[in-house]
């Protein structure tokens, strides 16, 4: 065989490598550790079909160490958020097909890494105005006439809490006291709907200095959304609200 010969032959058997594995650059943090790194792992091309199930095959065959959350399986609880290739998404939906070369895999930003790939969301959870049920009950209009059985209805919000939109945001990015994307588009929801909400008051935390005047309208919150929320547009609409306080 001829040196040109060979070369072809590791061109041609390297690609068959690339076709027949995917490889993953995973963000590792463990407490105690000096420094986070990245991990480096290649999995089965085709039988991991999303980032979440490629995380977990890291998890049964290579690194059972590895920390990352999830739940529900089909994009509706968030707990699976993270960044795949700087962009925030839901792992359990992100297909690898999509994703061309090296994939890396980080965390959330904007929100203090506990272990790998999660995050403490306890800080995500304090931004919002004090009380923000996800569930809230549904009341019955006069003319209404509940089926047998059915003693109340309930309301679930679009938002699924999954973070992405601030860990999407220039502005929080830089500013930590920044309340977020989120606990806006919550607190316009309520002003639109406010089933007994003090609108003075949300009016009143809506108004703080680190609150809807403090967002640059960039816009990534809706961009990064995935259950289509669009926070920017909300925060737009209780500025307009603002305004004709």
């Amino acid at each position: 065989m001829t040196v040109a010969e060979t070369a072809n032959a590791q061109d041609r058997n390297a690609s068959e490598d690339d076709l027949a594995q995917r490889h993953l650059r995973v963000f590792r943090f463990k407490r105690g550790d000096d420094a986070a790194r990245y991990d480096s792992f290649d999995v089965p091309a085709g039988e991991p079909e999303t980032v979440l199930e490629a995380l977990r095959w890291i998890q049964l065959h290579r690194d059972p160490s590895l920390a990352l959350r999830h739940s529900c399986l089909h994009a509706s609880c968030g707990t699976c958020g993270l960044r795949v290739n700087g962009r925030e998404t839901l792992a359990c939906v992100t297909r690898l097909d999509d994703l061309f070369g090296t994939i890396t895999v980080e965390p959330l930003a904007n929100l203090p890494v506990v272990n790998d790939l999660v995050v403490d969301m306890q800080p995500f959870v304090e931004r919002f105005p004090s009380t923000h049920p996800i569930v809230r009950d549904s009341e019955f209009l006069p003319q209404a006439n509940p089926p047998d059985g059915v003693d109340a209805y309930e309301r679930f919000e679009d938002c699924i809490e999954c973070g992405i939109c601030l860990s999407a945001c220039p502005v929080a990015a830089t500013d930590d006291t920044y309340v977020g994307p989120a606990a806006l588009a919550y607190a316009q929801r309520l002003l639109e709907e406010p089933r007994g909400v003090d609108r003075e008051a949300i009016l009143a935390w809506a108004d703080g200095d680190n609150a809807a005047w403090r967002c640059h309208a960039a816009f990534e919150c809706t961009e990064a959304c995935p259950s289509n929320v669009r926070p920017a547009q909300r925060i737009m609409a209780l500025r307009r609200e603002l305004r004709a306080r």
